[in-house]
């Protein structure tokens, strides 16, 4: 180490000194972003060391050497070799100690932040003396860790209320939502918000004006009237707390636990003082990295990411996926309109065709809201907003397909109007690939009237669609590797999560929440109240219940697919005679205002419709029905199905049946997905259940031949004792 320069080649970690002002730039070697891990800690010990005694240096500057991320975060892995609380407990102590340096540095700190400063890279920016942020939209801060069943772990419970207050530190760490740089300086989490090409140059000019002692004038945080009564008081703070744990409470259901930690965390700060509070959130941090909450949701942050560097081929298959700049989408309606305004934030140029033009306004308003929506969040400007819009083109005819790359139907859920467009498409479009939004007809009937059905693909979308995060590609065995490919990169390129499935009725997210549906129409034919179901499955976690989840999804759509698998699958799929009749009643759900509950013309809730019980067997007639029961009956159903998906090969790897279960339908996150919570449960446990249900209702919870064989075997679907950040592709 000289006075000139330090570094350290292994953690990219360099150090160089201007007149003064140390500048530390981190640039983590081999990575995409700088994350923080064991390695640097050290590291950053004796960089410290150097700095406190170092007569030459007045001032640092923390910089990254990354293009466009800043730091963005702790190292997730590292978490995996977390065993017991005080393990944990020991790794967030050691993270405040090294921050509790930099803040007690005799030398001020400044962070140039440019990118992403996330977690534990937003935790360091929250110990120096001076932060500045470029004003570029990929320069976002946040502190994550709750949708990872964690808290904050190096000192960001303590300092963040500190710095930008406590409601709005309560909101930032209990969400764990992204903070733009113009909100950021807004709400004082920043001090400075500069242009990019000035930002090194303005800290390093700060740095120097801090180190003389000189302080610059700045922007002084205001507080509302009511924050400075809530907050400024003991009494004040206690409503603050209590009315956080109210809100967390109705939102987790109790089901996740890092929230009510962080919010002990943070109140024990304000209670007992910064090191008492220091102490809370390591012991905390230490319990929930070993709660099974917390292993969940890392299994599936990882899970997700190894899925983004998924090609969607099989292995040893490789194809090019094509750039899709234009598309051309077939039907205005919900479906085709909700497609349109993703794809339009995505930069794609959009071709709308609807054959009547009320539809195509309506279609057209339909986008614009979603996109005002966005605009009102001030998640783009107005410009953005009016460049977005005017990607759209919408049409009667096939005027202006000839050069879309894709074109996706979203028409009616009819073969016979399906073949019409798909031999129209390949008229108009001669080189496009034809993707069908279809959640009932298999790929393979449609394709039959191509003349290249190895350019027809499935896209399943859930909706709403700008809201749901899956997408289902649905490859038939004429499907080519290159079609293949270009749909799943496209379906990445719209911000989705994207699982590719074979061809087959209902595919895999309709194909297992079929029975979990059924199921919940035979407990309402044998008495169970319509509260008692959903409130159950709400309960087990799942967001909404699945007769709630039929009135949003419209029971017209439901009275679609229920024939096709029942035809399929026999008996375990055989539509509840509950079911059938509300389906027939003409109900529609909420957007006829009449479902299994009641909506005003605003469509909210207005509850249950009672008179939906004479369609029942036992008419008005209802009994309690255990909680437990109405889950179980419910939820191994659909495990099972899953189990069968997954021998068929309609899914490639449990992985993929865990993400399209959780990002699909809601499948509670904090147990994994099915297959993960098959493995928690034990497939002996689940076949021994499912074996006694079967005895009481023949047909519907007939164990999977492959279930049986793995508990048979005492085997699992997830290798155990593999790293969370090794898990195996299909």
């Amino acid at each position: 180490m000289s006075d000139a320069q330090f570094l350290d080649a292994m953690v990219g970690i360099t150090m160089t000194v201007d007149d003064g002002v140390a500048i530390i730039a981190y640039d983590q070697p081999m990575s995409p972003v700088n994350t923080l891990n064991t390695r640097v800690a050290p590291v950053l010990h004796q960089l410290l060391s150097h700095l406190e005694q170092d007569a030459s240096v007045t001032s640092v500057v923390i910089v990254s050497g990354k293009v466009d991320s800043w730091i963005a975060g702790a190292d997730i892995e590292e978490l995996s070799s977390v065993t017991t609380a005080a393990h944990g407990a020991a790794m967030s102590r050691g993270g405040q100690q090294l921050l509790e340096r930099v803040a007690a540095l005799s030398k001020p700190v400044v962070a140039a932040i440019h990118g992403a400063a996330l977690g534990g890279g937003l935790e360091i920016a929250l110990a120096c003396r001076h932060r500045i942020a470029s004003d570029h939209p990929k320069t976002v801060l946040a502190l994550p860790e709750v949708q990872l069943g964690l808290i904050p772990g190096a000192g960001g419970t303590q300092r963040l209320p500190r710095i930008v207050g406590l409601q709005a530190a309560l909101d930032m760490i209990l969400t764990g939502k992204n903070i733009r740089a113009k909100k950021a300086w807004q709400m004082g989490l920043v001090h400075e918000l500069v242009h990019p090409s000035i930002l090194r140059t303005l800290a390093v000019q700060r740095a120097r004006e801090l180190g003389r002692g000189e302080q610059p004038i700045l922007r002084t945080r205001t507080q509302s009237a009511t924050a400075v009564l809530l907050e400024g008081n003991a009494l004040g703070r206690l409503l603050v707390f209590k009315q956080a744990r109210e809100t967390v409470m109705k939102k987790t259901k109790g089901l996740y636990p890092a929230p009510g930690a962080a919010i002990a965390a943070i109140q024990a700060g304000y209670r007992d003082g910064f090191v008492a509070g220091l102490a809370e959130e390591a012991r905390q941090f230490g319990v929930l990295a070993v709660s099974p909450e917390c292993r969940e949701l890392v299994y599936l942050f990882f899970a997700t990411t190894a899925l983004k560097r998924d090609s969607g081929l099989p292995n040893g298959i490789t194809a090019t996926a094509h750039r899709v700049r234009k598309i051309g989408i077939l039907g205005a309606g919900f479906m085709g309109a909700g497609i349109a305004s993703v794809a339009v934030q995505a930069g794609s140029v959009v071709r709308l065709k609807d054959a009547p033009l009320e539809r195509l306004a309506a279609g057209w308003r339909s986008i614009r809201e979603v996109l005002r929506e966005r605009l009102k969040r001030k998640q783009m400007t107005r410009l953005q907003f009016d460049d977005t819009l005017s990607l759209i083109g919408s049409t009667t005819t096939y005027s202006g397909f000839a050069s879309a790359a894709l074109v996706i139907e979203a028409v009616f859920e009819d073969l016979a109007v399906k073949h019409q467009v798909l031999r129209e498409v390949e008229a108009a479009a001669p080189n496009a690939i034809f993707a069908s939004n279809t959640s009932t007809i298999p790929i393979r009937e449609i394709a039959t009237a191509s003349s290249h059905p190895e350019r027809v693909v499935g896209m399943h979308f859930f909706s709403p669609v700008h809201k749901m995060p899956l997408l289902e590609v649905i490859v038939t065995p004429e499907t080519s590797a290159e079609t293949t490919a270009t749909v799943v990169s496209y379906g990445r390129a719209l911000g989705k999560t994207v699982i590719v499935v074979r061809d087959g009725p209902g595919f895999y997210v309709n194909r297992i929440l079929a029975p979990y549906i059924n199921e919940a129409g035979q407990l309402l034919d044998e008495g169970a109240s319509t509260a008692s179901i959903d409130d159950a499955m709400i309960a087990f976690g799942f967001p909404v219940g699945p007769l709630t989840l039929l009135d949003e999804v419209g029971l017209d759509i439901a009275g679609k697919s229920g024939p096709i698998m029942a035809a399929a699958f026999g008996a375990r799929m055989q539509r509840s005679p509950a079911l059938q009749r509300v389906i027939e009643s003409g109900r529609l759900g909420r957007k006829s205002k009449r479902g299994f509950y009641r909506y005003d013309e605003n469509g909210k809730r207005l509850g249950v419709d009672e008179a939906i019980y004479l369609l029942t067997a036992l008419g008005m007639t209802r009994k309690p029905f255990d909680q437990l029961d109405i889950q179980r009956r419910c939820v191994l159903p659909m495990l099972n199905e899953a189990v069968r998906c997954l021998a068929d090969g309609i899914i490639r790897s449990a992985r993929d049946g865990d993400i399209g279960a959780v990002f699909g339908i809601g499948f509670p996150p904090f147990r994994g997905g099915p297959f993960r919570y098959l493995d928690a449960l034990g497939a002996s446990a689940v076949v021994a259940q499912l074996d006694a249900l079967n005895a009481v209702h023949v047909g519907r919870f007939e164990p999977a031949p492959l279930l049986r064989e793995m508990a048979a075997a005492g085997a699992h679907f997830h290798p155990t004792a593999a790293s969370l950040a090794q898990l195996p592709s299909p």
